[in-house]
């Protein structure tokens, strides 16, 4: 973790597709930008930020996001998702998130992520999963 510190940064960018709108993801019934496709970009952004500043065989988990979703984006626009890292306490990262359209702000808001490893983590999803075979 010594090379985690404040400030780290990530953009990341996508095209708005059919794939991405709130008709297909089932979050509502327009062919704008889905809030779960921000969501997800965001969180692209956050994982990002940390290439190469992770221990080896650590891994982050999302675990908590608040955002507002501030105005629409059809198909075809850009989409460009920012995410800094603005506070670590021991294994919790606070990032604040921001998107973007071609036009205007779309979003922000703050996304905690945790540091795992990841052999544990995995070893515990395929437990679970032979508990429900």
């Amino acid at each position: 973790m010594a090379n985690i510190r404040i400030g780290l940064r990530a953009e990341v960018e996508v095209t708005v597709t059919r794939e991405r709108t709130a008709e297909a993801l089932g979050s509502g019934l327009v062919p704008a930008f889905a809030t779960p496709a921000m969501v997800a970009l965001l969180e692209t952004a956050a994982v990002h930020a940390l290439t190469g500043c992770l221990d080896p065989g650590d891994t982050t988990v999302g675990t908590w996001i608040e955002l507002s979703h501030l105005a629409a984006t059809p198909i075809g626009e850009r989409v460009r998702a920012e995410a800094e890292l603005t506070a670590v306490e021991g294994r919790k990262l606070t990032f604040d998130v921001r998107a973007f359209d071609e036009h205007e702000p779309i979003g922000h808001g703050r996304h905690h992520r945790v540091i795992v490893s990841e052999e544990r983590f995995v070893g515990k999803l395929r437990a679970k999963m032979r508990e429900t075979d």
